[in-house]
């Protein structure tokens, strides 16, 4: 596809089956066709574009490697994160909200929830029908959610939640809640369990996230818990292990960012291709100039590594070696490069780089909060510090 000229450029295309070109191929295409015309107008208005959800729960991207047995596609984990490229190289917003919806919400429900959570939940998250947001973030312990201070207290006949979370994707608009909650007492990271909270449930609130400069076209909310009474089936029986399941749900989402970075440097960098080809000035078009073909040249190669990252990742993912400082890495590495290329893309697209026409500029301000979110750069630095010197710096 004309899309992927000059962007594959060690062939990567050949390593992947028949199957995982067909998904990419797919959502690559909807992407142009559905998301690419309407982007612009909703960053600018500040909203996410609800009435691509039912779509998106026809391609099968939501949960897309969790088991059909749920009514999900039940794909690879390559292809699940050819599906997380195809939607960054659109916007980070979409990207995020698949994300949170299949990894932060649909997995934990998954991986530690009942089997009552999960035929009740699952199947209404995979089409669409009901959408989810993951409650981990404090407004004081982002980085630090061992610190968190929303608690659970114990009932006579269940659970009551109250506190409240910052930098929430999808909260305004969910239907359901994974939430995480102190059990135990303050500071004990083993009372950390996890719970499935309906978003009607009295004394749950959502609120937008005002402000932003980033991710405009994303819905970003902070969730509060004012004596929101949960029966006792609310808590999922497998977030046992205090942070080791919230950290797991991370390192899911993650490892599909890793790839929707790499997503978005192949539109900026496909862009800034196009337009280097087209512009002209002092009588020649600035791709034959010495200073864009280097700039060109370093985004390549930048691109280039990160699709071999993230191809060995997802190879690794699928025969169960991936390890989390691996997914670190990925997403350290890949979110730094993207952010790179961006920036440079809208350098090159000189004073025209700052019109929403063009989309670098746009990627470049959602990458700022994706080079944040879900571990920040520093973080993921001091995970890989003690991975290679068995000293914990944090």
């Amino acid at each position: 596809m004309a899309r992927y000229e000059g962007i594959d450029f060690y062939n990567l295309d050949a390593l992947f089956s028949e199957e995982e070109r067909m998904v990419r191929d797919t959502v690559g295409t909807w992407v142009e066709d559905r998301l690419m015309p309407i982007i612009g107008k909703a960053y600018i208005q500040r909203e996410f574009p609800t009435e691509l959800i039912p779509e998106l729960g026809e391609l099968g991207v939501l949960g897309a490697n969790l088991p059909e047995e749920y009514g999900c596609a039940g794909l690879n984990n390559v292809a699940y994160g050819l599906i997380m490229q195809e939607l960054e190289r659109g916007d980070s917003g979409i990207r995020s909200f698949v994300s949170v919806q299949g990894a932060l919400v649909m997995y934990p429900i998954f991986a530690f929830g009942s089997e009552e959570h999960r035929r009740q939940w699952l199947p209404k998250l995979a089409t669409g029908e009901a959408i989810g947001c993951f409650g981990l973030t404090e407004p004081d312990y982002g980085s630090n959610p061992a610190g968190m201070i929303t608690r659970a207290e114990k009932t006579s006949d269940g659970w009551r939640l109250n506190g409240a979370k910052m930098w929430i994707t999808n909260g305004s608009m969910a239907d359901v809640a994974v939430v995480w909650a102190q059990t135990g007492a303050p500071g004990d990271v083993k009372g950390i369990r996890g719970f499935v909270v309906p978003t009607d449930t009295p004394g749950f609130s959502a609120k937008d996230q005002k402000g932003k400069l980033s991710l405009l076209a994303s819905d970003t909310s902070e969730l509060v818990f004012q004596d929101v009474d949960l029966p006792e089936s609310a808590l999922m029986p497998g977030s046992t292990d205090g942070l080791k399941q919230p950290l797991m749900c991370l390192t899911q989402a993650r490892y599909g960012i890793s790839w929707g970075a790499v997503g978005a440097a192949m539109a900026c960098f496909h862009e800034a291709v196009s337009y280097a080809k087209e512009r002209v000035m002092f009588d020649t078009t600035i791709g034959g100039k010495q200073i864009q073909q280097v700039r060109l040249a370093d985004m390549l190669t930048k691109i280039t590594q990160g699709q071999l990252v993230t191809y060995h990742l997802g190879r690794m993912k699928d025969e169960g070696t991936m390890t989390p400082q691996q997914v670190s890495l990925a997403k350290r590495a890949n979110c730094d490069m993207a952010t790179d290329i961006a920036r440079e893309a809208r350098r090159l697209l000189g004073a025209n780089g700052i019109l929403v026409e063009y989309h670098s500029m746009r990627h470049m301000a959602n990458l700022e909060s994706v080079y944040t979110y879900e571990g920040t750069h520093d973080i993921h630095s001091l995970i890989l510090g003690q991975a290679v010197t068995g000293i914990n710096a944090f």
